[in-house]
């Protein structure tokens, strides 16, 4: 989006990474967003489910992810990042931490209540193709269905609902490239006091987090084995949690 060179314009043949999200070459890019965004959700869901204190203190845990929410989602206008953050928070294993909800409520009732009465509404009506966050103020578009539908993953069924999904993310893709300098100058506002360290850069590669979720080996083993034996361990994570948790009360 930001800092692309003549070069990479060039080889490309669009002005940004956006715009290639569109394009049969851009495969590649989407399948890293695919698995970026999966490993994302999965980090939030670690942080959480690794917690091993008490119920209150995975409950501010739980606080401080809903905090970072609302802030991706208001300030960053990174929807990208927001629906990955969603995504965890609604994972089957942080769902069934009803122990850890009760204390968010009772502790961090703010959070609680802009999570059921803000924060998921709006992850659904993105979903649904209906977003209506201005563009000024958007620095990442909800790039997911789109990407997902260039990939032939996750295809709705093949009903008039299903139909509508279609051509309202086909809409959203002409949208996302038509307004992909507008994106780009927010970013460029929000970034513009940022200096990035070059030995840093290695951590926002793909390739950084597969080695670091998975080893060297297991980063090699395919997608769907990797992420179901990760799926396996949060489950567990999730048991013990509720497990002890219960022998607190």
């Amino acid at each position: 989006m930001m800092g692309v060179t003549k070069e990479q314009r060039q080889l490309m043949g669009v002005g940004s990474g956006l715009e290639l999200l569109t394009l049969p070459h851009g495969h590649q890019l989407r399948l890293d967003l695919l698995e970026r965004h999966h490993l994302i959700a999965l980090g939030i869901a670690v942080d959480v489910l690794g917690c091993t204190g008490t119920v209150s203190q995975r409950a501010s845990v739980l606080n401080k992810v809903i905090q970072l929410s609302a802030e991706l989602k208001n300030t960053a206008g990174d929807l990208y990042a927001f629906s990955a953050v969603m995504k965890a928070l609604e994972m089957p294993q942080i769902a069934s931490l009803e122990m850890t909800w009760r204390a968010l409520r009772r502790n961090h009732t703010e959070s609680a209540i802009a999570f059921e009465k803000q924060l998921k509404p709006f992850y659904k009506a993105l979903n649904q193709g209906k977003d209506e966050t201005p563009v000024s103020r958007t620095a990442v578009p909800h790039i997911l269905p789109l990407v997902k539908l260039m990939e032939g993953v996750g295809l709705g069924e093949d009903t008039e609902e299903g139909c509508e999904q279609l051509l309202k993310t086909l809409g959203a893709a002409r949208a996302i490239t038509l307004n992909a300098g507008l994106y780009s100058s927010y970013a460029s506002s929000l970034l513009k006091d940022f200096k990035p360290k070059e030995e840093l850069l290695e951590v926002f590669k793909t390739e950084f987090a597969l080695r670091l979720f998975w080893g060297s080996k297991g980063a090699e083993a395919k997608q769907e084995e990797r992420y179901q034996k990760f799926d396996k361990i949060l489950s567990v994570l999730a048991g013990k949690l509720e497990t002890g948790a219960a022998s607190e009360l």
